[in-house]
């Protein structure tokens, strides 16, 4: 995370969402996983654009590129600047051990990606 990034929070309930980095006069929208979600729009717009965002890709499955270089299907599990961890996706079994991976912050896409549908 770029000390110039400014957080921004939904309005409703004050969790954040992103944030918005600072480009001449304009701003880029960063999501919580660190991809810009925007080209360099204006204040209102990058706010829009995380506040629609939401916080729902979040749950949706992605997948993890390990060091052999396969994928493997996973779900986030804690999401800050500090970093990112993701578990294998165990299709809600509850008795399977818990994996869990790091990823780097901001994320790229040869490391994780939302999964293809």
């Amino acid at each position: 995370m770029d000390a110039d990034w400014i957080e921004h929070r939904r309005p409703d309930d004050g969790e954040r969402v992103g944030w918005m980095y600072p480009v001449g006069d304009g701003f880029v929208a960063i999501d919580l996983l660190g991809r810009p979600q925007t080209d360099v729009v204006d204040w209102m717009r990058a706010e829009e654009t995380l506040d629609d965002l939401g916080l729902g890709y979040l749950a949706d499955p992605y997948e993890l590129r390990l060091d052999v270089g396969s994928w493997l299907r996973v779900r986030i599990a804690e999401v800050s600047p500090a970093g990112i961890r993701v578990k294998k996706d165990e299709w809600g079994d509850t008795n399977a051990t818990q994996l869990f991976y790091p990823v780097s912050f901001p994320v790229t896409a040869d490391r994780l990606r939302p999964l293809s549908r």
